[in-house]
């Protein structure tokens, strides 16, 4: 067969290929859908769960058995990805309602993870079964095939809440994210209800019923006012905050406390511990001195991190502090994007409970009609086994008399009596007269002797009327409205009557958290730093004390002003920007802080080539000069810039900085190699350029030699060096022109 090739356009190919595999991941795996509120491998592991008959009266299963069904048979992904999706379901830090009853380690608040899937069992909440997958045996959802077509898996769970608002949603797809808060099971049912009783509610009057978001871990909610806002448009940032509360000394020894026993939802995690930092640094950088000592006192109880204070400290000046400086008030966006209709879509919170209310009426619609086809069905048998008890005799003779199945069963339908002996013709003539239908002649056969006592009997009478009346029953609920209505309050009502829990959130308009910090004043001081990257500030008149010991033990000593920036300058090219006030200010004999603890400064990869105050920007010439000769002159105005870390040169490949030197056009450059070559010439020859410049070349080297030492004098001054162990008068060189290869050294 030959071979056809089909000539396409490559961009249009791609083009089809991205749409096709965002759609995927928007549609098939980040997003929920806004009928059961549930991301696919959220569904399946619940389906799985369920498969494997996990309901909450039986023991716990392995949850490495759960990950590999719900992969094996239905979730073709990761299994790591299947067990955090478990994992979370079963956190009740996070979710509003956990749907998943855990055994053993599933994680903490403050972040620590979930051991081992080999090591957890799990099995379904009883919440779960009753609200989430009930009735999945009355054909209430549709059901598709997996991914290999060898089983079927519900294409939504029949969930009779919006779980989409219960326990919120985040997730991040192909150009778009969901993040949705979780909200209190009895506001949400009762905003339902008022949503049904009249459809035209608005948003401002949703609001009197569901009040906000219900965070699990509790907190403050204090923009009250811009909620309307978010609810209406389904986006918006809520501003969460902690609670915090003074806890008085009550003996003499003790300390006043201030002590955090909610956080914001955002702060669980490792957001706990970084909030625990961030105190710390608050009180190493002097920013207050009201905290003596902060320790996290959290249990299963619940969250206790408790602030030692001073005596006399200013509790409502410091609350605002860690408002301000820390994640103890911390902003949630909220964008409520789910699945409607098989697209994503920006949701309003009447959009959530308008879409979820329809999807309540289509299983119930679903499940009734079910329901009403059984009892029909029953309804048809049970008259026929009444109407067979009134004739049992001639039902006997017309068994004893056939020669088959087959002829008993024609003649019950059909009224069939050739192939069967009756005692009298009579019998056979009141047999041609039998006319059951094919259900009703299949339960007269099958019916056992013991139906024939007068109790059974009376028995089925009465179960043909229970049948008749859930007949009316499911008609009047699938044809009226108002009573499919009551049936879905009804069912409402119980659910919140057996699950709903106390609001833990607190919703209010707070005011704006104000930290005014206390001016420092301004003063000179002494930069000290340690060959080992260890530096600290001090008092000028404690350096002056100290000053033998000082020069003796620093490799840098730099008089720099306290609210001023320190600009360290690195041989692999950039410069960091670190403020004085994040560095210690003490005793002469206090350690110090890593200079790479308040910079970006890595002392595992760079080398400090030059360390100078920000005051030096405003009036100097920087002279660059690198290891392969390069050369240039740049302003100190192209340095003064407000981000940390920039680009101070550029280097070409595998050069680096060796020298940044203050240049005055009157001076003479001295360039020394590694292999002894000297080249002197004047500082106005070197070209003044930009950062970003790689400059020129200030000398010409040898095969396998490198600059290693630059020096810079005026004419007329007498300088001496050491170089390669020889002292080398700089002014007695003899001068030349840049670029050239400069004479070697004697030894």
């Amino acid at each position: 067969m030959s071979e056809q090739i089909i000539k396409t356009e490559f961009s249009d190919i791609m083009q089809k290929s991205y749409i096709d595999y965002a759609m995927s991941v928007i549609c098939q795996r980040a997003l929920p859908d806004v009928r059961d509120g549930l991301k696919p491998v959220q569904r399946r592991v619940l389906y799985a769960m369920q498969e494997l008959g996990l309901s909450a009266d039986k023991p716990h299963r392995k949850s490495a058995r759960i990950v590999g069904d719900t992969m094996g048979k239905y979730h073709p992904h990761g299994d790591s990805s299947i067990y955090e999706a478990l994992v979370v379901m079963e956190q009740d830090f996070k979710k509003g309602m956990p749907l998943v009853d855990g055994h053993g380690n599933f994680g903490s608040i403050e972040g620590d993870g979930a051991a081992a899937m080999r090591y957890t069992e799990a099995k379904l909440q009883k919440f779960t079964q009753e609200v989430y997958l009930a009735d999945m045996d009355k054909n209430v959802v549709d059901f598709q095939s997996n991914f290999d077509e060898t089983e079927k898996e519900p294409v939504v769970l029949p969930v009779r809440i919006p779980n989409l608002l219960i326990n919120g949603a985040e997730g991040i797809a192909v150009g778009m994210t969901t993040s949705i808060p979780p909200h209190n099971l009895s506001e949400v049912v009762d905003g339902v209800k008022a949503y049904m009783d009249n459809p035209d509610i608005t948003t401002e009057e949703l609001m009197e019923y569901v009040k906000g978001p219900d965070f699990p871990t509790g907190g403050i909610v204090v923009n009250q006012k811009e909620l309307k806002n978010i609810y209406e448009t389904g986006s918006g940032k809520m501003k969460l905050r902690g609670k915090v509360h003074f806890e008085k000394a009550k003996k003499r020894s003790e300390r006043d406390k201030l002590v955090i026993t909610e956080i914001p939802y955002t702060m669980i995690g490792a957001n706990i511990s970084k909030f625990i930092a961030d105190v710390v640094g608050l009180i190493e950088n002097k920013t207050t001195s009201d905290i003596v000592d902060v320790s996290n006192e959290s249990s299963k109880e619940g969250i206790r991190i408790v602030l030692e204070l001073r005596r006399n400290a200013d509790v409502e000046r410091l609350e605002n502090l860690l408002y301000k400086k820390t994640r103890l008030e911390d902003t949630f966006g909220v964008n409520m994007l789910a699945i409607a209709n098989g697209r994503p879509e920006l949701l309003s919170l009447k959009d959530i409970i308008s879409y979820h209310t329809r999807f309540h009426y289509e299983v119930l619609t679903r499940k009734y009609e079910t329901l009403l086809k059984k009892e029909l069905e029953q309804k048809e048998i049970k008259e026929g086994l009444i109407k067979a008890s009134d004739m049992i005799d001639l039902i006997i003779e017309i068994l004893r008399g056939s020669k088959s199945l087959k002829d008993a069963k024609s003649c019950l339908i059909h009224g069939e009596t050739d192939n069967i002996t009756f005692k009298t013709q009579k019998s056979k003539k009141e047999a041609s007269k039998l006319c059951f239908t094919e259900k009703q002649a299949s339960a007269i056969l099958e019916m056992r002797l013991y139906k024939l006592i007068g109790l059974e009997i009376e028995a089925l009478m009465k179960e043909h009327e229970t049948t008749l009346a859930n007949i009316a029953k499911y008609e009047d609920i699938l044809n009226n409205y108002d009573s499919m209505a009551q049936v879905i309050i009804d069912d409402l009502d119980a659910l919140k009557k057996e699950y709903a829990v106390k609001r833990k959130t607190k919703i209010e308009n707070a005011e704006e958290a104000v930290f005014e910090e206390n001016k420092v004043q301004e003063q000179e001081v002494v930069l000290l730093m340690d060959r080992f990257g260890y530096a600290k500030t001090v008092d000028g008149s404690v350096y002056e004390r100290n000053r033998e010991a000082a020069d003796k033990e620093n490799k840098y000593i730099l008089r720099c002003m306290n609210t001023g920036k320190l600009c360290l300058f690195t041989s692999d090219g950039k410069m960091h920007q670190i403020k004085v006030m994040d560095l210690p200010y003490g005793k002469f004999r206090d350690k110090g802080f890593p200079i790479d603890n308040v910079s970006n400064f890595d002392s595992t990869k760079e080398e400090i080539v030059y360390l100078c105050d920000d005051r030096e920007l405003f009036f100097s010439k920087f002279l660059f000069v690198t290891k392969q000769g390069m050369i240039k002159k740049v302003a100190g105005s192209e340095f003064q810039v407000t981000k940390r870390t920039i680009a101070a040169t550029k280097l070409q490949d595998e050069d680096a900085l060796v020298s940044i030197r203050p240049i005055r056009d009157a001076q003479d450059v001295v360039l020394m190699t590694e292999n002894g070559f000297v080249l002197r010439f004047p500082a106005e020859e070197v070209s003044e350029k930009k950062k970003g410049a790689v400059g020129v070349r200030g000398m010409k080297l040898q095969k396998n030699d490198s600059v290693e030492e630059v020096y810079l004098f005026e004419e007329g001054t007498e300088s001496k060096v050491i170089f390669h162990e020889k002292e080398v008068t700089l002014n007695r060189l003899k001068r030349a022109k840049r670029d050239g290869t400069g004479t070697r050294m004697r030894k």
